[in-house]
């Protein structure tokens, strides 16, 4: 593999509560972006629409957005969504939702079931992959 010598770009959704944890929510390099799960949480970092999955899982679309448009991007440049929920059956429920945030394509991915997240009150975490044309 080539090594790349564009420099890496990093954004903060929310400065204060990823410093806190310990990490940025996306980077991008060259035309790739790698965005960090997004949760349901307020910008202190305190869980939001506690136990309602449906919303849990628009609020992760609505911060992924966010970071989309950061980077001048939109859900048709996405390559990868990688899914984590400890209620699969909820999810698989809501699921069709996807096809309001996916208009065109599905990206590939993986859907999976764990045992907890980050914080007991999150249902599901998102994370994406994005390809920018040159």
């Amino acid at each position: 593999m080539e090594k790349s010598n564009q420099k890496p770009e990093y954004f903060l959704l929310r400065p204060e509560v990823e410093k806190s944890y310990g990490y940025s929510h996306a980077v991008k390099i060259g035309n790739s972006i790698k965005i960090s799960v997004a949760v349901s949480m307020d910008n202190e970092g305190n869980p939001t629409a506690v136990g309602d999955f449906e919303q849990q899982m628009k609020n992760c679309y609505s911060d992924l957005e966010k970071v989309l448009k950061h980077y001048n991007s939109s859900f048709e440049d996405v390559v990868v969504e990688n899914i984590f929920t400890t209620n699969m059956s909820k999810f698989l429920e809501f699921a069709d939702y996807r096809s309001e945030i996916y208009k065109t394509h599905f990206p590939t991915g993986s859907w999976l079931g764990v045992k907890e997240l980050a914080l007991p009150e999150f249902l599901i975490e998102i994370e994406l992959e994005v390809h920018l044309e040159q």
